[in-house]
C-alpha cells in the first residue's frame, strides 16, 4: 500500500467542522476528513473561521498526513476520518 498526497487541495466543511483532503493509492482516490478538534490540538490558538482553520491545517500538514498514513489500511474503504 502506497498512499501519496500529490494534490495539495483541501477544503473546509463548516457543517461537519472538518477539513477534507485527498490521497491516492495508485489510481484510487482516498478521501480524508480531519476533525477541527484535531487541528485545535495541534494549534491551540486557531480561530474558528475558515481561513484560520485552513491555515492551521497547512501549518501542520505533514503531521496530519502522517496521521492519515497511519489510519489508512487499504481495501475497499475510500473514506477515513481523523478524529
Amino acid at each position: 500500500m502506497s498512499l501519496n498526497f500529490p494534490n495539495p487541495s483541501r477544503s473546509y466543511d463548516a457543517s461537519h467542522h472538518c477539513v477534507n483532503f485527498w490521497g491516492y493509492d495508485n489510481a484510487r482516490e482516498i478521501a480524508f476528513a480531519v476533525n477541527r478538534s484535531v487541528i485545535s490540538n495541534l494549534s491551540p490558538s486557531v480561530g474558528s473561521d475558515e481561513p484560520a482553520v485552513l491555515a492551521a491545517f497547512d501549518q501542520h500538514r505533514e503531521q496530519i498526513l502522517t496521521l492519515a498514513r497511519g489510519l489508512y489500511i487499504g481495501g475497499p474503504q475510500n473514506r477515513y476520518t481523523i478524529s
